[in-house]
């Protein structure tokens, strides 16, 4: 059996910390997750159902909830993260690039909107298909900068071999261009030719 202590981890990191338990047992057998909400519970039992495995969940404390999930001999292997699976050579892949112009995801909460874009790029970091490139510009410029919270995600994203790029001018207007952390600068002549030259643009 193994355990897996995921409280406090927001959206997608407890099933990725449960995928990746499941992998480890390599055969049958139990993964339990501990988790502070219901969200996370409901999708953990989804992931589950999907990979054939069998499920229960129940309250153990005040915003404690234990996932077990049974693990059979007919249930299907989690893929591979794509920080554990080979890096596809350039041009042997779709060319996808994803554009980011806020530090946050949708309208409405400013804090849920920044939350959300956290999650958005530490999922982007565990598909099995990259990116090529991500292209940060005007308010998405301080999310590769000094003190961003997604400054580890966004390490390990260039370690795989995705490209950052953030709009020079974008940083010299919010006073950022010595806290670059991440990537490199570029210019809207660059913005521009990798967004028309590529097979998808993904704007979160």
């Amino acid at each position: 059996m193994i355990q897996v202590n995921a409280v406090g981890d927001p959206c997608p990191i407890p099933v990725v910390k449960t995928k990746n338990a499941i992998r480890e047992l390599g055969g049958p057998g139990v993964v339990e997750t501990t988790v502070d909400n219901e969200i996370a519970v409901r999708n953990l039992q989804k992931m589950a159902r999907q990979l054939g495995c069998e499920s229960k969940a129940e309250k153990t404390g005040e915003s404690r909830f234990l996932v077990t999930i049974t693990v059979t001999e007919t249930a299907q292997t989690p893929a591979p993260t794509a920080e554990e699976s080979c890096l596809v050579q350039p041009g042997k892949e779709k060319n996808t690039v994803v554009v980011i112009a806020s530090d946050q995801m949708g309208m409405g909460s400013a804090e849920l909107g920044k939350t959300l874009m956290k999650g958005f790029l530490y999922a982007l970091g565990q598909q099995e298909s990259l990116p090529r490139t991500i292209l940060f510009y005007n308010g998405g410029a301080s999310l590769s900068c000094e003190g961003s919270p997604a400054l580890e995600d966004l390490k390990s994203l260039e370690a795989q071999g995705v490209e950052i790029l953030t709009c020079g001018t974008c940083l010299n207007f919010y006073g950022l261009s010595e806290k670059l952390q991440v990537g490199e600068v570029t210019n809207m002549y660059s913005i521009v030719e990798k967004m028309t030259q590529a097979d998808c643009i993904v704007k979160p």
